[in-house]
């Protein structure tokens, strides 16, 4: 059992290459059970990824075990709802608060650090920061094995869906919502 204190901060570019190598190591042990490994392969470098933009907005963060990074999500004041930089379909238009939901995108944890908390303590942090910017409400794609963490931090189903990848396999993924209020 890991003992170490755990710390979220804002992701710099610097982190960037270790997010990498973290997301890679992610999508193939923690959604092996999920999706195939065409699936999986797919997918990275275009739909699981790093997206620089949310670096730069100071809307992605990653969470560290001492000095290492165990874990790494965000969310977006912009239309993107997923995807890495080298993503098909990109919109860095920003959204408006008071009309549009604010993005919940790219949650992954070391697979050491799995099923502890981890992905809860950063979907908090960003929940707060939108609602500071004042977006009242969330949504986010879910892939399947991050429905039941959603789910039970209040998020509803709204859409399943396939993403086409670029290898000509489809990832199944679920589009989500949740309404956020002042507290």
């Amino acid at each position: 059992m890991h003992s170490t204190t755990i710390t979220i901060r804002k992701a710099t570019l610097g982190d960037v290459p270790v997010l990498r190598s973290l997301i890679a190591e992610s999508v193939r042990i923690l959604q092996a059970s999920y999706y195939t490994p065409e699936q999986r392969e797919g997918a990275l470098g275009t739909v699981f990824g790093v997206d620089t933009q949310l670096i730069l907005d100071g809307t992605y963060m990653v969470t560290e075990a001492g000095t290492m990074i165990v874990g790494c999500g965000g969310w977006s004041r912009r239309k993107t709802a997923f995807g890495s930089d080298h993503a098909a379909q990109r919109d860095n238009a920003l959204l408006d608060p008071a009309q549009e939901a604010a993005k919940i995108r790219a949650f992954f944890v070391h697979p050491e650090w799995a099923r502890r908390g981890i992905g809860s303590q950063i979907l908090v942090a960003c929940e707060a920061a939108a609602m500071a910017e004042g977006f009242t409400h969330l949504e986010l794609v879910s892939t399947l094995p991050g429905e039941p963490m959603y789910r039970a931090r209040g998020f509803a189903p709204q859409e399943a869906f396939e993403v086409p990848l670029p290898n000509g396999v489809k990832l199944p993924v679920l589009r989500m919502t949740k309404m956020i209020e002042a507290k």
